[in-house]
């Protein structure tokens, strides 16, 4: 067998691999016996089927399938062997039936696609910008306004507040025969879509009668203003017209109050006091912050680095093919240029990424992985109120969602990225600012 490179250029080239019969003989013999060993043929018991039959029926499969396992092979100990750093995959040439009749030798040839060489140096002479979110009093207030209502209890309240019930007996009016009317409706005024509607409420008491349009509150829709009137889909449908609400009884929620209680309610069992309380307050919303001001540096430093070292040429002409080989639906001839316009950048940021991994020794062990699945397992608990669950059950959780293979991939993917870029700032000189939210809208926007 002989394998041979023609490297046309910087960035393409072809290899040829010439295979004769005494390359792949021995291995179709042994596979022909393989066959006659497994094969389930009428008329014979298994393995006893005569050698002549088997070569008869099977050679040729046989035959073609070794051939093209031995050239991939030898591409791979090939490119392997003499370290060749290629884009994609080999594309073949010319691809053909095999002539088995006619013919014992055969050549293949494979189009290749090299990767640049981009020397990429990070180091404390790059200075990259990381900007913080400002934890203001009002943030603070309005972080605290969610964790008191979120331990909070309800209660009959005397006037009608933000996010109160109202309990009360309706009356559909307009109508003298046919109307709808329902004792003990539940109605929450602050989830109306209209704020006209809404605001008809605002100091309502308990025996007030108010007079609202349940369909204009809806702005239509007919799920909603079923569930608001406590009727079927299809009476809702019909009902347009406005509703006398007389109000029972008002309930709304009684904010926790600051105590030991709710300290430890709200950040574990070390926090106990006022001062731990604000501290910890502060701490959280730092830390919802953070992944904003990750994304922006992530951001940033990626247009920093295809900036410096982008500037490079891709085998531009076989990418395209390859593309379309390997996404026949989605892309073909017509549209290639303008999909491979918008995957380039894509394409030499993974170049460029995959050299500043190697230079700073970036890995994915299956401790991250663990770690950042059990971090995600705890804000997914947290979005339903169950903050604070013991590690062992965020563990477990965490290790089935790791077991799933999407999931797998995914973490991996996003467990990589951020070893990458934490490495990249360890490695380069940080200058950290801390801005406000505004501000920060605005860089992020101008980004």
């Amino acid at each position: 067998m002989n394998v041979t490179l023609d490297k046309i250029n910087a960035t393409t080239g072809k290899l040829a691999v010439s295979v004769e019969e005494g390359d792949y003989k021995d291995k179709v013999t042994a596979e022909l016996k393989k066959i006659r060993r497994d094969a389930n043929i009428p008329g014979f018991r298994k393995g006893t089927v005569p050698m002549s039959i088997v070569e008869k029926r099977f050679r040729k499969q046989a035959t073609s399938d070794v051939i093209n396992q031995v050239v991939y092979d030898a591409v791979v100990k090939y490119l392997t062997d003499n370290k060749l750093d290629i884009l994609g995959e080999p594309l073949p040439v010319n691809v053909t039936e095999l002539d088995l009749d006619k013919q014992t030798d055969y050549t293949f040839e494979y189009e290749l696609g090299f990767a640049p060489e981009v020397k990429v140096e990070i180091n404390k002479e790059l200075h990259l910008p990381y900007y913080r979110i400002e934890v203001t009093p009002e943030m603070m207030e309005e972080q605290d306004k969610a964790l008191t209502g979120r331990f909070g209890t309800q209660e009959t309240i005397e006037t009608y507040a933000d996010r109160a019930l109202i309990k009360g007996n309706i009356r559909e009016l307009g109508k003298e025969e046919g109307f709808i009317e329902k004792e003990n409706v539940i109605v929450a005024p602050w989830t109306f879509k209209n704020v006209e509607q809404a605001a008809k409420f605002e100091g309502a008491k308990a025996g007030d009668k108010i007079v609202y349009n349940p369909f204009t509150a809806a702005e239509g829709n007919t799920a909603e203003l079923a569930a608001m009137l406590s009727v079927t889909r299809e009476e809702a449908e019909e009902l347009k017209g406005d509703f006398e609400l007389t109000i029972n009884e008002i309930t709304g929620l009684k904010p926790a109050e600051h105590n030991e209680e709710f300290f430890k309610h709200a950040f574990g069992p070390e926090c106990t006091t006022e001062e731990q309380y604000q501290e910890a307050l502060k701490k959280s919303i730092e830390a919802q912050l953070l992944p904003n001001s990750a994304s922006l540096f992530e951001h940033q430093t990626r247009e920093t680095l295809m900036k410096d070292y982008g500037n490079f040429e891709l085998p531009v002409e076989f990418l395209k093919k390859w593309l379309v080989r390997r996404n026949p639906e989605q892309l073909n001839a017509e549209n290639i240029d303008e999909e491979f316009s918008k995957a380039e950048p894509s394409m030499k940021w993974e170049i460029i990424s995959g050299r500043i991994a190697a230079q700073l020794e970036v890995k994915v062990t299956e401790e991250d992985m663990l770690r950042f699945a059990t971090h995600a397992a705890a804000r997914q608990f947290a979005q339903y109120g169950m903050a604070n669950l013991d590690e062992a059950i965020l563990k477990n959780y965490a290790e089935s969602l790791l077991k799933d293979q999407n999931n797998r991939r995914y973490i991996a993917e996003q467990v990589s990225n951020a070893n990458l870029f934490e490495a990249i700032g360890n490695a380069a000189t940080i200058d950290d600012h801390t801005i406000s939210l505004d501000e920060f809208k605005k860089l992020a926007g101008a980004e």
